[in-house]
């Protein structure tokens, strides 16, 4: 198979779909690498490393998307390259088409088969490549989180750990998960004082055995969320429903009543987030203020650590490039119910049922579409 590799073009996107490594695994196996010069600079790998990995270089992504049959990438495609999508293509990489309506028709006018990251399962019901960018993000949020409650960046003018004497900030994490629980590891380890909100009493009986008294849990209510989010200094939005719109759990309302300089870091903004105020933002200008909170929304906070999360998220999605790529999307999906759960879009059709739902349409089956 042609596998084509294009520069990601989304603002302040350093990551890149294959890493030398991946490209070498794959050419072992007898496919064809088609590379995008540069795409590897953020991660520190030029195209000479690509070419001694097996890869041939092309001048612009043009060429890349002219000759691939599968195309590898990170982020969602931007309306310039989903310009460039085919029928007779497999598109492989995060889409988070629940929030998106006019990505999701570009998709499905172009005739191309789009396999999201964010969607593929494992046995478990876990989202195995969803996961790595998940600790990255949660870990990146405290961060963030951190930085905005200075002064200078608006924010209440707070250390996260405070000093003998004076009380750390209070950090209140909304959703259990991977984010959730990375976000929890690194406010945890600062010295703040962190609650988190989720309504799976077995997740926060996991995170309580795990954190012990560093952590405080409470179960997912509309008036624990309201108590908690009108004390917090600084909130962390964690909520995943797979494949739909994040819910609001922080309303407009909620927002209004907040403390002054408080802060809010989005993770959930890829789905719409979690907060009724949130939009999306980029690296260049990560955040902006609604009635006096801060609001960090940045849709692609792993890039900013682009060698850290593509050797993550490689390690990941190389075993499904390569079931792709060895057997063909049709039979690696028909092989694979959890890879099959990553279709996302066929031959027109939403097939995924909670990005449909989310959108206002009707899904077909994958297993129609694999018939």
């Amino acid at each position: 198979m042609r596998i084509g590799v294009p520069r990601e073009i989304k603002n302040n996107e350093y990551r890149v779909g294959l890493t030398p490594a991946s490209v070498r695994e794959l050419h072992a196996h007898g496919h064809e690498l088609i590379v995008e010069t540069g795409a590897g600079l953020g991660i520190g790998a030029d195209d000479a490393v690509y070419r001694a990995a097996g890869a041939r270089i092309a001048d612009d992504a043009e060429a890349v998307f002219d000759a691939a049959e599968m195309i590898v990438k990170v982020k969602e495609p931007q309306a310039v390259e989903r310009a460039r999508l085919r029928a007779d293509q497999v598109l492989f990489t995060y889409l988070h088409l629940a929030p998106d309506p006019d990505q999701a028709r570009e998709l499905c006018a172009s005739g191309v088969t789009a396999i999201a990251y964010e969607t593929v399962t494992a046995p478990d019901g876990s989202l195995p490549l969803l996961a790595p960018m998940s600790e990255v993000a949660g870990r990146m949020s405290i961060q963030a989180g951190a930085h905005c409650l200075e002064t200078e960046a608006g924010g209440r003018g707070i250390l996260l750990g405070g000093v003998p004497g004076v009380l750390p900030a209070r950090v209140v994490i909304l959703g259990g998960g991977v984010v959730g629980r990375n976000a929890a590891a690194m406010a945890c380890g600062l010295g703040a004082d962190v609650t988190l909100i989720d309504r799976d009493a077995a997740v926060l009986r996991r995170l309580d055995a795990q954190f012990g008294a560093r952590l405080k849990t409470l179960h997912a209510t509309a008036e624990a969320i309201e108590q908690a989010v009108l004390a917090a200094d600084l909130i962390v939005g964690a909520v995943l429903i797979p494949g739909a719109a994040a819910p609001h759990l922080v309303s407009a309302e909620m927002v209004r009543q907040m403390r002054e300089g408080a802060v809010i870091v989005d993770v959930a903004i890829d789905q719409g987030g979690c907060c009724e105020t949130a939009r999306p933002t980029t690296h260049a200008d990560p955040t902006y203020v609604v009635d006096g909170v801060v609001h960090y929304c940045v849709a692609n906070m792993p890039g900013a650590v682009a060698h850290t999360s593509t050797y993550a998220l490689n390690a990941a999605t190389l075993p499904c490039v390569l079931a792709l790529a060895d057997k063909g999307w049709q039979q690696a999906l028909r092989d694979d119910t959890h890879l099959r759960g990553g279709l996302n879009v066929c031959r027109g059709q939403l097939v995924h049922p909670a990005a449909a739902a989310a959108l206002g349409q009707t899904p077909v089956a994958a297993e129609t579409m694999l018939a």
